[in-house]
């Protein structure tokens, strides 16, 4: 599964064949795809802010914003992941969950076209887990990229997918492309949604299929 994601961001090569993002085919890493890694990774040395301004910095010419565009656009994300007032600390001086909200903001701070997530809550306790997919299910609704994330938690695949492939053991291939029965998570919870009858009809039917 990994490996997809690495295919699909340009961090891997196939060995065989092409992958194309509208008709194109991938040549290496491109700002119009974001990854969001299980392990954290910002830079150490950059303060929150620096952090999330840098791929903005390293791709200025390309986006074409002026430097008050860039940290607006800073700004916005630093309120809407829920790190306002911890702008200036480093990387070891934030919770974990903290460092991956860093993380989802660097990444959508460039808007790309396609997310990558590799099992990005795993680490993370379970109310702090909880919080990160209901935000990543309102910033998705935003900036509206295509999202492949790698879980291996039936019930945050069900809340934060519209469709949800299980791939078989290596050689990996899809062995199901489960979508009609997944509900909408848009405004609601993480908590709220377990709770309703369309979300545990859609678990059950991954929880099988994956059995």
């Amino acid at each position: 599964k990994s490996t997809i994601l690495n295919l699909i961001s340009g961090l891997l090569k196939p060995t065989t064949g092409e992958i194309l993002i509208h008709g194109e085919p991938i040549t290496g890493p491109g700002c119009d795809r974001g990854m969001i890694f299980q392990q954290y990774s910002s830079f150490p040395h950059l303060t929150v802010r620096d952090n999330i301004l840098f791929g903005l910095r390293m791709n200025q010419k390309k986006l074409h914003l002026t430097a008050d565009q860039r940290t607006e656009r800073v700004e916005k994300l630093i309120q809407e992941v829920g790190l306002a007032g911890h702008e200036r600390k480093y990387p070891h001086q934030l919770s974990g969950g903290q460092r991956q909200r860093v993380a989802i903001a660097r990444t959508l701070a460039l808007e790309p076209r396609i997310l990558l997530m590799d099992e990005p809550f795993s680490a993370l306790d379970e109310p702090t887990r909880l919080e990160m997919q209901a935000l990543l299910v309102k910033l998705w609704y935003r900036v509206q990229p295509t999202v492949f994330c790698v879980t291996h938690s039936i019930m945050e695949a069900v809340y934060l997918g519209q469709r949800v492939w299980i791939l078989t053991h290596a050689p990996g291939q899809i062995a199901y492309d489960i979508r009609d029965c997944i509900p909408p998570s848009q405004d609601v919870s993480p908590l709220v949604a377990q709770e309703r009858d369309d979300f545990l009809n859609a678990s059950r039917i991954v929880t099988e299929a994956f059995r």
